[in-house]
């Protein structure tokens, strides 16, 4: 089984209510530890992208990566390109292998926005691939001023882009923000309920590091199916090296360092896996 379609993996969960971890890799280490950690706990999970990594890996090299380690998985995964306003970035990967893309175009009108991800549909479709949409950008937490969950497109104009798009998942604005937050975010969760029974898809969290259980599993309920995580794998990536040195200040050697790091990601990853609710979720 392995890699499956972005789509097997999130209607399953939409469906049934529990959420899958879609965790942004910085590298061969994070990679190996995210899927172990999928791995033992037999859930499915998302493996995700960043433009900035694949400029420093090279999409050949973080595909070739990904091949390798998929090779004797047996739960199921895919692959996604997050955020990404590259259209050229997205063909290379979509006809490299990646399973799915979001399309980021916030910065763009929607109406502009909408045009152009009508193509990438049209275009990730010829490969079996799936899309990802969003209108509204994501803030810094440090950028967040309090009014977020306010200033969002109407419920209208979303309906009219997925059923427009034909996206498969959709991103929305509900207080969420990308890093480390100075206090449990104010999430309009109403929204995210709204949005799914309006357009019948499942709805992807972003800024998910540092949120409650609670606000998880009250969101997931809702409908997010697909939950993102990248700032925790970053904090536990670098946080763990900064320990180990702390601890061992005359090594040299990085193969001793190295499974101190991989050991770290992966309890970070069964850790959100668990709180998600998707460990034992696998299916053959």
């Amino acid at each position: 089984m392995p890699v499956v379609s972005t789509k097997a993996i999130l209607d399953r969960a939409f469906q049934e209510r529990y959420g899958v971890a879609a965790f942004n890799v910085v590298n061969d280490l994070t990679m190996d530890a995210v899927l172990a950690a999928a791995e033992e706990l037999r859930a499915p999970v998302i493996v995700q992208t960043s433009v900035k990594h694949l400029d420093i890996t090279g999409v050949d090299v973080m595909y070739a990566m990904w091949v390798a380690m998929t090779k004797h998985v047996s739960v199921p995964v895919a692959l996604h390109l997050d955020h990404c306003p590259d259209r050229a970035l997205i063909s290379e990967c979509l006809a490299t292998g990646w399973n799915s893309v979001l399309f980021d175009a916030s910065k763009l009108s929607v109406e502009e926005n909408t045009r152009q991800c009508v193509e990438v549909v049209e275009e990730a479709r010829r490969y079996g691939a799936h899309v990802e949409g969003e209108i509204e950008g994501f803030k810094r937490t440090e950028e967040m001023t309090g009014d977020e969950a306010e200033n969002v497109q109407s419920l209208e104009t979303v309906v009219d882009f997925v059923r427009t798009t034909g996206v498969d998942v959709f991103a929305p604005a509900i207080g969420n923000a990308h890093g480390v937050y100075a206090g449990t975010p104010k999430l309009d969760a109403q929204r995210v309920t709204d949005i799914v029974e309006a357009t019948g898809i499942p709805v992807a969290l972003h800024g998910g590091t540092g949120m409650s259980a609670a606000q998880f599993s009250d969101l997931i309920s809702r409908g997010c199916a697909k939950v993102n995580i990248s700032t925790a794998l970053k904090i536990a990536f670098m946080t763990s090296a900064e320990q180990y040195m702390q601890a061992h200040p005359a090594e040299n050697d990085p193969s001793k360092l190295l499974p101190a790091q991989g050991a770290a990601v992966m309890d970070m990853a069964k850790h959100h896996i668990q709180l998600f609710g998707s460990a034992g979720r696998a299916w053959s």
